[in-house]
């Protein structure tokens, strides 16, 4: 996307709560100079909305993420949320849970997208994959995004939490609107709707479990026992909301913003799909480049210093990835994509203790769907203007039209 450059004169009245900026603005000079003047910035208040402090350094953020003893996720882990009234989840969904509840509960729940228990999913990406992006060839333009990137990730953890097809889709329509938006009008109230409409779907889906146990990770949360006990439908349902917020969002962000990248890069579309670049590594630095979840958020549990700056117990703390995943004292040539790099400690999963858990699943659908257009697609063209997602925690585009053009030879 062409965005323009945001001055960075007065980085005070920068709000970087504001879903447009982000969206409409290259904010790469912002986090170049906070990375390199004021690593540990204080936005202040805006109207009713708190303060917060944001971290853009690479070992700064990691630090932190690290550190769930004095920085906790149980208030919240976006920024919305916790300038708002905390989530409503907190100590009980798992990505907002500390301590050895958090531990047990993600114990559970890595049984399910460990590399052995994804093996079976693996196939269902690659003919959903092979499908979609026949259909594009055949057409020879797509809404990339809407019409291949959307249906992946959605096919794998819809399959995972026991998902029936037909439902995919709203259930798309709902995630894509309770933490982003593909309108700049988009409101707090229109994504609050999403959210509850998404809670109630998983609790009409946990009433199926009930009457009719099913293998699947609804299933399997419906009938866990966590630190000796069951856990509650509450419980249950937030943790399938997080589970499908996370497994859908992001890793679609990531696949449209790859093949942005190969359609305008030629030259690296021609490496990769020659072979003179290890998937793996590429995959890795689409992840770095991309950065889909753009902030983390934690609460101060106690006093602290950091840079020279004193940190209070209840400050909102914001540990920006899509800078730290550009920090020059971490990455060489990091304003460079280079799908070959061999060192790349990025942060697009976070780190420590909630450290992503569909890593292995998200790593999996990039691969596959790199691997399905290197095999089946010779050319790829921009055939129009992409268009952003508002949001101040995803980021990405929510429309990419491009020009598909099948490999001689090779197309299925």
């Amino acid at each position: 996307m062409n965005r323009p450059p945001l001055p960075t004169r007065d980085l005070d009245r920068i709000d970087l709560a504001d879903p447009r900026l982000h969206a409409e603005h290259d904010l790469g000079p912002v986090w170049r100079r906070l990375r390199d003047e004021d690593p540990v910035h204080w936005q202040p208040p805006r109207g009713t909305r708190e303060g917060f402090w944001v971290l853009t350094r690479h070992d700064d953020v990691r630090a932190v993420y690290g550190d769930a003893v004095r920085f906790t996720s149980e208030r919240g882990n976006v920024l919305d949320a916790l300038r708002g009234d905390g989530d409503s989840a907190g100590g009980r969904m798992v990505s907002v849970t500390d301590g050895p509840q958090h531990t047990a509960l993600r114990r559970l729940l890595t049984r399910s997208f460990s590399p052995g228990a994804l093996a079976a999913t693996e196939g269902l990406i690659r003919d959903a994959a092979r499908r979609l992006l026949r259909d594009a060839l055949d057409r020879g333009r797509c809404d990339f995004a809407r019409d291949v990137a959307a249906a992946i990730p959605l096919t794998a953890i819809g399959d995972l939490l026991g998902v029936p097809v037909a439902d995919r889709p709203h259930l798309l329509a709902m995630t894509s609107s309770a933490v982003s938006s593909v309108s700049p009008d988009h409101t707090e109230a229109d994504a609050w709707k999403a959210k509850n409409n998404i809670l109630f779907y998983f609790a009409g889906l946990l009433e199926d479990r009930r009457a009719e146990p099913r293998d699947d990770v609804t299933g399997l949360l419906a009938t866990a026992r966590v630190r000796g006990r069951a856990l509650t439908d509450d419980e249950i349902v937030f943790n399938c909301y997080s589970l499908i917020l996370g497994g859908d969002e992001t890793t679609r962000l990531t696949i449209v913003g790859m093949a942005y990248e190969l359609a305008r890069r030629p030259e690296t579309w021609q490496a990769l799909k020659d072979g003179r670049v290890d998937a793996d590594r590429a995959v890795e630095e689409f992840l770095r480049w991309t950065t889909p979840s753009m902030h983390q958020g934690r609460m101060a549990v106690e006093d602290s210093e950091l840079h020279g700056r004193r940190i209070r117990a209840g400050d909102i703390v914001t540990l920006w990835n899509v800078s730290a995943n550009r920090d020059e004292r971490v990455h060489a040539d990091p304003d460079r994509l280079d799908p070959a790099r061999a060192s790349n400690p990025h942060l697009a999963f976070g780190a420590g203790p909630h450290f992503c858990l569909g890593v292995h699943l998200a790593r999996l659908e990039i691969k596959v769907v790199l691997e399905e257009l290197r095999a089946m697609v010779g050319e790829i063209r921009l055939a129009g203007e992409p268009e952003p997602v508002y949001s101040n925690f995803f980021g990405g585009m929510s429309s990419l039209p491009l020009e598909l053009v099948a490999d001689g030879g090779a197309r299925r």
